[in-house]
């Protein structure tokens, strides 16, 4: 198989991850092996196969292996191979930095996402990182972003929230500093 999947390849996995919730805690292991079957079709360094062994650890419940493999797996190149499964892997990577501890270095990595091309996981983005910033005590500006983020999906005072999304942060910017 190249380096690249093919769409039987693509195919398998999502039909592996639409049955995930059929193992429960009690199958994790088992769903871990199926992944990693599929993974294993592909060459070792594969950035798709490294991110979904990725998915699978961080599914069942250990971010802490899947941070390693998530790192790999970018490092590899799975931003050129896919640019929203890029994307995904860098929410999901801040997200078990929170989970382990380490919720700056979710920030660090979330935070030019802001300003990436938008698409679908714009809201997950934010989401993420105001769980990164809620985590560091920065909890105004974790709530601007999720406002900001939801203020585009309701009916009305969209306007409105999105000012108070903004006003969050200008006031926490112009408030003195504590002696």
């Amino acid at each position: 198989m190249s380096e690249h999947a093919d769409q039987s390849w693509a195919d398998r996995v999502a039909a592996a991850w639409a049955a995930f919730d059929a193992y429960g805690e009690e199958r994790a292991a088992e769903f871990r092996a199926v992944i990693d079957a599929l993974a294993g079709e592909l060459p070792p360094d594969s950035p798709l196969g490294l991110f979904e062994r990725a998915c699978a650890w961080d599914s069942t419940g250990h971010s802490d292996k899947a941070v390693p493999l998530y790192r790999r797996a970018l490092a590899h190149g799975l931003s050129d191979v896919s640019g929203y499964q890029g994307r995904r892997a860098k929410i999901q990577l801040s997200s078990s930095l929170r989970n382990t501890g380490r919720p700056q270095e979710g920030v660090e990595l979330l935070t030019p996402e802001l300003n990436a091309p938008s698409d679908e996981l714009d809201d997950a983005v934010r989401a993420t990182l105001a769980l990164c910033l809620s985590s560091l005590g920065r909890d105004r500006e974790g709530l601007s972003l999720v406002l900001g983020a939801l203020a585009g999906h309701l009916p009305r005072y969209q306007r409105s929230m999105a000012n108070y999304a903004r006003l969050l942060v200008e006031r926490e910017e112009h408030r003195p500093a504590a002696r």
